[in-house]
Order: structure tokens, then sequence, then C-alpha cells
């Protein structure tokens, strides 16, 4: 049951230091579904938190534009040539570009090199019975995979982790120190370090997507150094951030749920099922922003062309309309349509598939290896209304002999 009331506040991001103030959207689903919800320093925003405002949202891009920036402040600092940032038909252009090096059929054959990487980041902490599994379990797999489907040297990954931790961790003490300035460096640095990396390939080509962007057209022109440093940065941050994210929350979830995990143990072929209840409770990007182009209507409401509308997929993945009990763990919850990776439409997120293979083959290792992991302490949690990530979570096992 929602409160009665609640105090609705999901512009400061110590609100999401604890947890997922699950609570005011609960009171929001129920009361206010679209709630025009005040901002410092800015006009305001709608806050859509039902599932099946989200997918209208997500779909109508022509109605709900990205082109303004995905993020609840306006795009700047050439954010704008980001793809995120872009609507049909330059954005179905540029996913083009790399859309093909994401096919079922090219991450399959990813498969067991995938699985070679993740039983080694394994056996690096099985000996000792106890990691913080953020950061030497959970961000290894997808640093490593990323760095080499980019074309980034295995030695340079950590750079990749730390300039996207400044960035994403925008407003957290431990990465950014709060300050604006330093993820504009971040990101500065990983331009330098992208157009380096340009540099290299155009003397010596490989089969990576940094040679990949450098040498595609599009309308007969080739990606300008900006437009190549926006694409390697959103590669390069939303490849390793969200996947982090997920195996981390997700071994959290196991843990509070030993029966769910126990389940999971006795039969790996159940894996993938609850991976997908991993992805709904978990939901790693919380929100982005779109902007009506247009006066348009929801539920009543009048939302004007011009207004900013943020679309909470972790509000929509615990629409009780959608997913009965929608606060409790089921990793054989099927029917399970989430919309962890977005709520379709053009902007579903292109490495889903990769994703969800890394998710498993880790969960696979884990369990199989590391079978009655538990958390020696509280877990630290990013600072963020954004990202619904961990930064720290101590653990302990069985050492492995």
């Amino acid at each position: 049951m929602a409160p009665e009331t609640v105090e609705v506040d999901l512009y400061n991001p110590d609100n999401f230091v604890a947890s997922v103030p699950h609570d005011i959207f609960d009171w929001l689903r129920a009361n206010d579904p679209v709630h025009f919800h005040e901002e410092p320093d800015g006009p305001g925003f709608w806050v859509l938190t039902r599932f099946d405002d989200v997918m209208h949202a997500s779909r109508e891009w022509s109605d709900f534009s990205s082109a303004h920036g995905t993020s609840i402040e306006d795009a700047q600092g050439g954010a704008e040539l980001m793809m995120l940032n872009m609507d049909p038909p330059q954005h179905t252009k540029l996913r083009k570009l790399v859309s093909s090096g994401f096919t079922p059929r090219m991450i399959a054959r990813t498969e067991p090199h995938i699985r070679e990487i993740a039983a080694e980041i394994v056996d690096a902490v099985a000996k000792r019975g106890e990691c913080d599994f953020v950061t030497e379990v959970a961000a290894e797999l997808p640093l490593q995979v990323i760095a080499e489907f980019i074309g980034i040297p295995l030695e340079d990954r950590h750079k990749i982790f730390t300039w996207s931790n400044t960035m994403i961790g925008l407003d957290d003490p431990e990465y950014a120190n709060s300050s604006i300035e330093k993820a504009t460096e971040a990101a500065a640095e990983m331009f330098g370090y992208a157009d380096t990396l340009a540099t290299e390939r155009r003397k010596t080509p490989r089969q990576d997507l940094v040679t990949k962007l450098i040498q595609a057209e599009v309308d007969d022109d080739q990606l300008t150094d900006m437009e190549f440093d926006a694409f390697f940065l959103l590669l390069a941050v939303a490849g390793n951030e969200t996947t982090r994210n997920l195996i981390s929350g997700g071994m959290l979830a196991l843990m509070e749920n030993p029966d769910e995990r126990r389940k999971l143990i006795e039969d790996q072929s159940k894996i993938p099922t609850a991976i997908e209840e991993m992805l709904r409770m978990v939901t790693p990007v919380m929100h982005f922003r779109r902007t009506a182009t247009k006066d348009v209507e929801i539920r009543g409401h009048q939302i004007k062309e011009g207004d900013k509308v943020v679309v909470w997929y972790i509000s929509a993945n615990r629409d009780a309309d959608m997913f009965p009990n929608p606060h409790t763990f089921e990793g054989a919850r099927n029917p399970n349509e989430h919309i962890a990776f977005g709520g379709g439409g053009p902007h579903f997120c292109l490495g889903a598939n990769l994703a969800r293979l890394e998710i498993r083959v880790m969960f696979e290792e884990i369990l199989k290896r590391l079978p009655d992991m538990e958390l020696t302490d509280t877990p630290a949690r990013l600072r963020s209304n954004f990202i619904n990530g961990l930064k720290h979570m101590p653990v302990r096992f069985t050492p492995e002999r």
C-alpha cells in the first residue's frame, strides 16, 4: 500500500543514497502518475511513472524528442553530438554504423572468450575468500569486454573505469567531489584518448569499432572528430557502467533472497529467466529525459511544447498493473516484459544482447564456484538519481582450494 502522502523530490540525489525511493514512486503511480516536478534554477519537468505512459513516451519519439538532451538539465558541451541525444533520421544513420557488431549472431560468437574472461576474474578472488564484489568482479567483465570490442588496449581499461565513474558519478563525492569541472575534465581526457586511438588506427587499421568508426561514412561524409569522440565516449561509458551495476545489484538481490539463489545453484538453466528479474528489479538506468515537440495530453494533463518529460523506467518496472508483487524478487517470473533496456523505440539499448550474455556467463561462474557468498558490510550506493549503482560491496565466501 502506498502511503497517504509523501514528499516528492526526485531531483536531489541525496534521496537515492540509502536506497531507491520506491515509496515516492509507489505514491506517484497511485495518486499522481503524471506529476509536475519543480526544479532548482530550472523550468521544472514532468514525471512519468506508470508503465504504459513510459512506454508511450519512449516510442513516440516525434512527440517526445531526445535532441534537447536526455538528462534533466539541457545538453551542453558537445553532448548534442552524442547518438543518445539525437532523433531519427540522424540517430538511425549513426546507430547503423555499429549495430552490425551487436547482432545476436555476432554476440553469440564471443561467448567462449567472454567465459574465459569471467573465469579469470573469479580465479583472481576465489582463493582469498573475500573481495569487493563491485570493483573486483562486477566491474571487470564489462570493462574487459567493451575494451576489446572498441579496441582499447586491455592495460588501459581502468582509465575508462575512472573517467566513466567521474562522469556518471558527477553528484557523488567519491568519484567527482560534486564538481562539474572534474566531470568535464574526465570527458576531455577521454576525448583526447579517443583521438590518439583514432590516429593509430588510421595508420594501422584493425578489426575493432574504432577502425570501423573512422572508416565509416554517413550520407557520404565521414564522422567529424567531435562526432567520433562522442561516439567513443558513449560506447565506453554505456558499455561498462550499466552491466557492472546490474551484476552488482543482481548479486545483492540473490544474497537477500537465498531461496531464489539456491534454485539457480541447483539448476543453472533457470539463470536466464532470473536475469530478466534482476534487470527489472535493478533497472541500472533509472530515467531518461525527453522534450515535448508539441502540445500533448497525458491522463488529462496538458504538456506544452518545449516541456521536459522524464520517463522513470525504475518506476515503470515496479508497476503492479504490469508486474504482480512488484517489489518481490521472483526469479521464475514469466512473463516479465520489463523495460530496463528502454521502452522500445529508436533508443532501445544497442548492447542488450551483449549485456545479457555477460551477465549470464558471470552468474554461471559465480554460482558454480562461489555459491555461499554473503555480505560483510552494507553496500555503498552511488549518489545519483540517474544510475542505480553500487560503488562497493564487501563480501566473503568459502575460499577455493
